[in-house]
């Protein structure tokens, strides 16, 4: 429909797509503590989830937000007492603006929330015993014009996972780096 009304609009798929029912940008495992799965949430991940991007412009959200928007024809949440997904701006998603309108949040975690699992202890206690950042927002792609081509997307909506960097440096390296920045004098025993 958008299309045919003169605006740029494409299909994007997600893969490993989050669905955060509690807009809390985690998907959340709860295990007892022998490892049996509990169902304490609704929170899940799909292998995808597809949806349409259109491009315009943002007066209600200022120009930093033009361009690409997502639109989701097959919400499974309420947004504002509705079944309605955006437009939510994909520059706030990887901007990480997760209080605007229209859905960023729900959007931002459908492809960057952390995979969480815990352990539930009682009511009051839980440990997290693991969480993943990366597991979510996979292959982000839309269809290549005029091939069959695929086309990652995925730099769009977020900025590349970094990867830990160990580094090692002397007692005496971090002693005198702290005494450089006056921030604390450490003495050793």
């Amino acid at each position: 429909v958008l299309r045919s009304l003169g605006i740029p609009t494409r299909v994007i798929t997600n893969f490993n797509s989050a669905h955060d029912t509690n807009i809390n940008l985690s998907i959340d495992k709860y295990i007892d503590m022998s490892g049996k799965t509990l169902h304490l949430t609704e929170d899940s991940v799909w292998n995808f989830h597809v949806w349409n991007e259109s491009w315009f412009t943002r007066g209600d959200l200022g120009s930093f937000y033009d361009g690409w928007q997502v639109l989701d024809a097959t919400p499974q949440e309420r947004s504002k007492g509705m079944y309605q997904c955006g437009p939510a701006s994909i520059r706030a998603i990887k901007e990480g603006d997760v209080n605007l309108d229209y859905d960023s949040s729900f959007v931002f975690a459908a492809v960057n929330a952390d995979y969480v699992t815990w352990i539930h202890y009682s009511k009051k206690r839980k440990e997290r015993i693991y969480s993943d950042t990366r597991k979510i927002g996979k292959f982000i792609s839309t269809k290549a014009v005029g091939t069959n081509s695929r086309v990652d997307v995925t730099a769009n909506y977020k900025y590349p996972e970094v990867k830990e960097i160990s580094f090692k440096i002397t007692y005496s390296q971090y002693k005198n780096s702290l005494m450089d920045d006056r921030k604390i004098l450490v003495t050793a025993v």
